[in-house]
């Protein structure tokens, strides 16, 4: 009930999540990005506990394959774990246990790994895939989103989709976009008009955050 995309933009080193799922509230639960580091989906039977973890396993060294190996050495019920992983070097590792749910697939590309389960039918990540794979030098959000679109043209779930995210990390501590849609009928969608919201305004926030002498307007009344 949850396809997903993992991927990196190799021109700016920016990491990035986007899920969409028919439970609510999906990018709380199964997105995790860290700057610098890599990004994690912990999905299917969701232990959000799996998500920090494959992070620290990559902080402290490991490749996406060796990391994705100690989750499942470590995780408890791991048959009911879906796990996508992509590290710093923009390796990527997927695995999906002998209980993920209906029909499921996980897809590798150039700096981007998809996965899902319940799904339509088990091409939907290699769309995903290879949505994001035709537009390189696209800044990695619109990619990302175009990328969940394309898996819900390609069957997407075998029911409603309902609820969606994206998180895109930085060199910042803190995520540069993290845009969430729940229970929705179209959430990706609304999804990506958020994101037209949001991507000419993000760099402006970051700006305000570590230096708001020189920040932009904030365009409130009484601001100049």
């Amino acid at each position: 009930m949850t396809f997903s995309i993992a991927a990196r933009c190799r021109h700016t080193g920016q990491f990035a999540v986007a899920v969409a799922s028919s439970s609510p509230a999906v990018a709380a639960r199964c997105a995790y990005a860290r700057a610098g580091v890599g990004a994690v989906t912990t999905q299917n039977v969701t232990d959000p506990r799996l998500g920090p973890l494959g992070l620290d396993l990559l902080a402290g060294g490991l490749s996406a394959d060796a990391a994705c190996a100690e989750l499942q050495a470590r995780a408890g019920h791991i048959e009911y774990r879906q796990l996508t992983l992509i590290d710093a070097q923009g390796r990527t590792a997927a695995f999906s246990g002998a209980q993920t749910l209906g029909r499921h697939a996980h897809a590798p590309g150039r700096d981007v790994v998809a996965a899902g389960n319940l799904l339509a039918h088990e091409g939907v990540p290699a769309a995903i895939v290879a949505a994001f794979e035709a537009a390189p030098d696209g800044d990695l959000g619109s990619r990302m989103v175009r990328a969940l679109q394309a898996g819900l043209a390609a069957g997407g779930e075998a029911g409603p989709v309902r609820s969606c995210g994206l998180l895109i990390v930085d060199k910042v501590a803190w995520p540069i976009a993290d845009l969430r849609v729940d229970w929705h009928d179209a959430p990706l969608a609304a999804l990506a008009e958020l994101w037209g919201v949001w991507k000419p305004q993000m760099a402006d926030y970051v700006t305000r955050a570590l230096n708001p002498m020189v920040a932009p307007s904030y365009g409130v009344a009484g601001n100049e």
